[in-house]
């Protein structure tokens, strides 16, 4: 009987431990009627002059808001970008006018289709582990400093095109 108190003291230690520690992939953002969901970058090859950064923008509000600017001191330009299948060519088109983000509407961006940030003229390569500094410019409510969490291009695997959010 000792033991089980001892081992059901332990569990509940280690149960206390984890529901105070941060949640190292989960992190989010809030400016305004907006939430910004876990910013995050596939690792990149020495010599690779861009990358991709991915998060999801969710409107709570009652009107709409566009992201119309976006910038990193780790790319000479940042542009919003689009996925398309066109027959069987994919397209990846900037987005002209920056991107609308309707009352209740949640965009996710995630590698493989849809929208997603091009970070152009990388100054080094992003390596697994880094944080990026990324500026989200929106036309009413203004500008949120997020972090982009780099995660290891091989190890995200076939999980991306499923949409890769963590929580």
């Amino acid at each position: 009987m000792k033991q089980f108190f001892q081992r059901a003291a332990g569990i509940a230690a280690a149960a206390a431990l984890l529901a105070t520690a941060p949640l190292s992939q989960a992190h989010e953002y809030k400016l305004g009627q907006l939430e910004i969901g876990h910013p995050y970058a596939r690792s990149t090859v020495p010599g690779q002059p861009a990358g991709g950064a991915y998060f999801s923008i969710e409107n709570k509000g009652s009107a709409p808001d566009r992201l119309v600017a976006l910038s990193s001191p780790v790319a000479k330009t940042t542009e919003i970008h689009t996925m398309a299948m066109e027959g069987n060519l994919m397209k990846m088109r900037e987005v002209d006018g920056g991107l609308e983000v309707k009352p209740g509407q949640k965009i996710a961006m995630q590698p493989g289709n849809g929208y997603h940030i091009m970070l152009m003229g990388l100054s080094k390569p992003l390596k697994a582990g880094d944080k990026v500094p990324l500026t989200l410019t929106f036309e009413k409510a203004g500008k949120v400093d997020v972090t982009v969490n780099v995660e290891d291009a091989a190890a995200a695997g076939k999980d991306d095109m499923k949409g890769h959010m963590h929580h």
